[in-house]
Parts: C-alpha cells; structure tokens; sequence
C-alpha cells in the first residue's frame, strides 16, 4: 500500500508544495512544530532513510540544502535545523524547521494550528 507521501507524490493528496525536482519534493508539514516547518522526502518509496544508497542519501541531502538555504532566506531564524525520526510515516524522510533555540525542535510539544490562508503566505514569502 502506498504511504501518505507516495499519495502525495502521485497528486492524490494535495500539498503545500515548496521545492521539487525529478527526485525530491519538499512540502510544508501540516502539522507544523515551529513556522515554515518543511518535510524533504524522496519520491521513491524507501521506508527507512539508511536504507538508501549512498548516492540517493547524498541527493537528499544536497536537495535539502537547498530548501534550508530557501527557509533561512525567508522565515526569521538564527539556523534550520533538521531532524529525522521516521517513525510518523513508513517513507524516508527528514524535517527542516526554522528555530531560534533548541525548544523549537521538540516534537512533543503542541503543534502549529495553521489556516489554509497562513500555508499560502508562507508560499508566497518563498516566491
């Protein structure tokens, strides 16, 4: 069966697309922990992130880079920091959140409630 990010790959799922290439796409996360919180995945469905090759790994990577470099521009930060769990959606994949102290990476804290209008703000600042 397909995971959510394979659905949202294929168009089934509607995203709040940020950045894409033949082999990535990186969408901001519907249920953000900080402002301009963005899920980098590959589009092949790979459960574990280790499991990639090391040239599909390194590709992530550089694609992240990219979209962290995008965010830092645009939504006020000291750093972007990343985070990679893997245990939300069986399809690699890794966070890149804008923060200013460490707090802003915790995942058990209540997440971001944010309208259809904010997502698309936040699209626009990256524009």
């Amino acid at each position: 069966m397909a995971t959510i990010f394979s659905r949202i790959v294929s168009g089934e799922i509607p995203c709040y697309k940020v950045a894409e290439d033949e082999k990535h796409l990186a969408f901001f996360d519907v249920q953000p922990v900080a402002e301009g919180h963005v899920l980098v995945i590959p589009k092949i469905e790979i459960d574990y992130l280790w499991d990639m090759d090391d040239q599909e790994l390194s590709d992530l990577m550089v694609f992240s880079k990219s979209v962290a470099t995008m965010l830092k521009l645009h939504f006020p930060c000291k750093k972007v920091g990343m985070a990679v769990i893997g245990l939300e959606v069986a399809h690699a994949h890794v966070h890149l959140i804008p923060m200013n102290h460490i707090g802003d990476l915790d995942f058990t804290k209540e997440r971001l409630k944010i309208s259809p209008v904010q997502y698309q703000e936040w699209i626009q600042k990256l524009s």
